[in-house]
Formats: C-alpha cells, sequence, structure tokens
C-alpha cells in the first residue's frame, strides 16, 4: 500500500482523514509543520495532504520547501484547507501543489484525485528512471531579465524526459532552452523547460529540466 502523509495540527480532522483513507494507504500524520518535514524525507510518501494556516511554519512554506527539495520534489502535495480555493488555489499551486481540496473535504472526490495523480505518477516514474551522468550541454534561451544566453553545463543525472545541472543564472518559470549536446561538435538533442530550481537567489541555481521536444541524439531514449 502507498504512504500518504497528513499534515494538519487539527487531531480531530487528521483522525478523521486516517479512516477515511485507512482502507487504501497507510497514513502517516503529524500536527507539526515542522516534523512534517522530516517525516517526508525519512518515508517519502506517495502524496502529502497539507493544511494551510498551522503555527510556526505554515503550509505555504512546507510546500514550497517538500516541492524544491530533490528528494522529495516529485511527491504530489494536496492542499486541504478551510480557506477559500479561490483565493489561495493559484498561489499553491505556483509553489508546487497538485491540487486544493476545501473543508469539510469531500472524500470520494479527493480519493479519485489521489488514485488519479498516483497512478501517473507510477507511469512517469517508470518513465524516467535517473541515471548519474555527466554530459557536456549547451543551453540557449532567455534569463529572467530577457536577456539571451548560451550556456555550458554540465549534467548531474539524466533521464529519458530530461536532465539536473547547475547554472549560473535565473530562468523565468515559463521559459524554455534549447538543448545541445556539446561533444566536439554541438549537436541539437531538444527543448526543455525548468520543472524545479534548488539555490534560489544564489550566484548558481540548480535546475531540473524536463524535454518539450527531444530528438534522437539525447543519449537515453524511452
Amino acid at each position: 500500500m502507498q504512504k500518504i502523509l497528513i499534515v494538519d495540527d487539527d487531531d480531530a480532522m487528521r483522525r478523521m482523514v486516517k479512516m477515511r483513507l485507512s482502507d487504501t494507504y497507510i497514513t502517516i500524520d503529524t500536527g507539526d509543520p515542522v516534523q512534517a518535514l522530516g517525516l517526508a524525507l525519512e518515508h517519502k510518501p506517495s502524496a502529502v495532504l497539507l493544511d494551510l494556516m498551522m503555527p510556526d511554519c505554515s503550509g505555504f512554506e512546507l510546500c514550497q520547501s517538500i516541492h524544491n527539495l530533490s528528494y522529495t520534489a516529485r511527491i504530489p502535495i494536496f492542499v486541504v484547507s478551510g480557506e477559500s480555493a479561490s483565493k489561495y488555489r493559484d498561489y499553491v499551486c505556483n509553489l508546487g501543489a497538485s491540487g486544493y481540496f476545501e473543508k469539510p473535504i469531500d472524500f470520494p472526490k479527493l480519493k479519485s484525485r489521489l488514485a488519479e495523480e498516483l497512478k501517473t505518477h507510477r507511469s512517469e516514474r517508470r518513465a524516467h528512471v535517473r541515471v548519474r551522468m555527466k554530459l557536456v550541454l549547451k543551453l540557449k534561451g532567455s534569463d529572467a531579465a530577457g536577456r539571451p544566453f548560451e550556456q555550458l553545463t554540465t549534467t548531474e543525472n539524466v533521464s529519458c524526459g530530461g536532465f539536473l545541472c547547475n547554472l549560473p543564472l535565473a530562468l523565468p518559470p515559463d521559459s524554455t532552452v534549447d538543448v545541445l549536446l556539446s561533444a566536439g561538435q554541438d549537436r541539437f538533442v531538444g527543448r526543455a523547460r525548468p520543472v524545479r530550481t534548488e539555490a534560489q537567489n544564489t550566484p548558481w541555481q540548480r535546475y531540473g529540466f524536463q524535454f518539450s521536444e527531444k530528438t534522437a541524439e539525447w543519449i537515453l531514449q524511452s
């Protein structure tokens, strides 16, 4: 059975969610958002159900932290909150959340959405197994200030669907870069977009890229 991490400072709410999901999932829960990040790192759950308004560390901060850490970045996060979806849905989705459910929870809808997301997520994991491999790439695009760039970088790992690397510049989240394999002669291998960013606001930023289009020149094919 897959694991679900429930993060909510309301004890009664956690008990109810655990009871309603226990027939399908193993549930781990905490009312402490600071402890939640440690539990996510320890158990690497299949999904996180996250309240927004909690003491010490808000759900907004925790959502961003889980999404930005490389070890937990691919875990789907579903916000479950008493706050209006119209007020916060777009904001939390920009922080990395996969969905938003208002309290009182529509449990049939939540379970359906979880099943759909986790089925897709399993398929993506099988399709995009990461391999530790250093490839020299040349990326071409425009940075966050709109300036064109052409930058050499070395990958940390690669998959059929993308790669992880460092860049000495900031990229807008909706950007697309041309990717060339730089080994003697540059070979165009596709176009990719940044789907994960780490070490923001530092001279070197770490990006996870996903191909939006790919040629047969890429090192791994599905």
